[in-house]
């Protein structure tokens, strides 16, 4: 089947995006022929994800689409891989006896193997990229011992497991030599890098390595853990000028009582602390959040010491999400007990609440020239991002130019409004 056409819809986080990068690329070693639409393929692979209930209805909804184009003639194989099918393999094979075959996370030469072709052992640097050239995903471990009770992503992805980091180097060198000039470095808990390997947290050491390759001119740092912080990762960003000023740190919540209810390690005290800390040593940081309402046993009290917390600390860039109530952690033994109108109510306060806090904000780079890296042009807006905004999880910035841009260069801009969340710069 080497001459088939494939086609691979990527679903989830950065992470599956990195798996779908993988597969891709080892399919094409194989001689297989990608295509960019469904239309045009044999067999379409799904990667999908399986983390929370919206996530498992959207992979559902993508499986049953390809099923019918293939009940259609239109497609001859449907592979289902990723987090649902290492999840719920067994049920999935008995509800939908359609798909061909279903595979779990990390099944790279499975697929090969199932359709007929020799493998290649370099399948981890021959990525085939998904997003644009200019910026790149680096998936530096895999799995997580953490218990959050909220996550099931133990149950899906295993422990935790780093990448050695030679091989890291050596991915990172083939994706700025095609191009890369920022790299995103992921996992489900960046700062444990290393343990499981070298005996201690690495991840300083590591990212300090990759601002080495030549090409890479921005590093962000993705993911990283509240809990028994690595404090010398302050210092590498802060002095390091190839890394942004700029942390990603789920952290869920702030009430000691849900903190401790979602098994976060972590208490508010601990947490203000890491925050002033981080602020103290990165005067120019950046930092990115996420926060869950609903969790069960949620009270009133717990959601406005959050929402206090909120007004109080002013985060930059921040997510929120209701509570998904998944089978097999350790919250699955409560009951779902906050309805989901309250859930929606807190959620909408809270989001309120950021979007002034992002505006004020906002107001104060007006005036201020920085570097912009040029993505692309969508429906006219010529969008950008600064060394603070990361693509697809945080706002941009909208170059007013008539100037003809090209995609993954720097431009010098000077920030010129703002919007609630966007900036809005002219190139100098």
């Amino acid at each position: 089947m080497s001459n088939s056409k494939i086609h691979l819809t990527s679903l989830g986080c950065a992470k599956n995006l990195v798996d779908s990068e993988k597969i891709l690329g080892l399919l094409s070693n194989n001689n297989f022929d990608i295509v960019d639409n469904i239309k045009k393929a044999d067999i379409e692979i799904i990667n999908t994800c399986g983390f929370v209930l919206d996530a498992k209805k959207e992979s559902i909804d993508e499986i049953m689409n390809a099923i019918e184009l293939k009940m259609n003639g239109n497609l001859k194989k449907v592979i289902v891989v990723g987090c649902l099918s290492q999840r719920y393999k067994e049920e999935l094979e008995k509800e939908i006896p359609e798909v061909d075959v279903f595979f779990g996370t990390e099944a790279y030469y499975d697929i090969i193997k199932y359709l007929n072709s020799s493998t290649y052992s370099d399948y981890l640097f021959q990525r085939k990229k998904l997003s644009e050239k200019h910026y790149s995903y680096l998936k530096i471990s895999e799995g997580c011992d953490h218990k959050c009770a909220f996550c099931a992503i133990p149950l899906i992805r295993g422990k935790h497991r780093s990448v050695p980091i030679e091989n890291l180097i050596e991915e990172t060198k083939i994706l700025a030599n095609n191009g890369t000039k920022e790299l995103l470095v992921v996992a489900q808990d960046t700062t444990y890098y290393g343990y499981d390997l070298y005996k201690k947290r690495k991840i300083s050491y590591l990212l300090n390595k990759l601002s080495e390759v030549e090409g890479i001119e921005w590093i962000k740092l993705f993911y990283t853990y509240p809990t028994n912080f690595p404090k010398d990762l302050l210092k590498t960003i802060a002095e390091n000028p190839k890394i942004n000023k700029y942390i990603d740190i789920p952290l869920q919540h702030i009430s000691d009582n849900m903190l401790k209810a979602m098994k976060r390690g972590i208490s508010k005290a601990q947490i203000i602390d890491l925050i002033n800390e981080i602020r103290d040593t990165i005067p120019e940081v950046v930092i990115r959040s996420t926060f869950i309402v609903g969790f069960p046993d949620e009270t009133e009290d717990d959601f406005n010491e959050l929402m206090e917390f909120i007004e109080n600390y002013k985060l930059d860039n921040v997510g929120f999400f209701r509570y998904s109530h998944e089978e097999g952690t350790t919250a699955w033994k409560k009951t779902d007990n906050i309805d989901d109108e309250t859930k929606f109510s807190r959620y909408i306060s809270l989001m309120e609440l950021q979007r002034e806090i992002a505006l004020e904000k906002n107001r104060k780079y007006i005036g201020k020239k920085v570097k912009v890296l040029y993505d692309e042009k969508i429906d006219g807006e010529k969008i950008a991002r600064t060394s603070w905004q990361a693509p697809e999880v945080d706002p941009v910035t909208l170059l007013d130019d008539d100037k003809k841009l090209y995609k993954g260069k720097f431009y010098d801009v000077e920030i010129i409004d703002v919007q609630d969340y966007d900036l809005i710069a002219k190139i100098l």
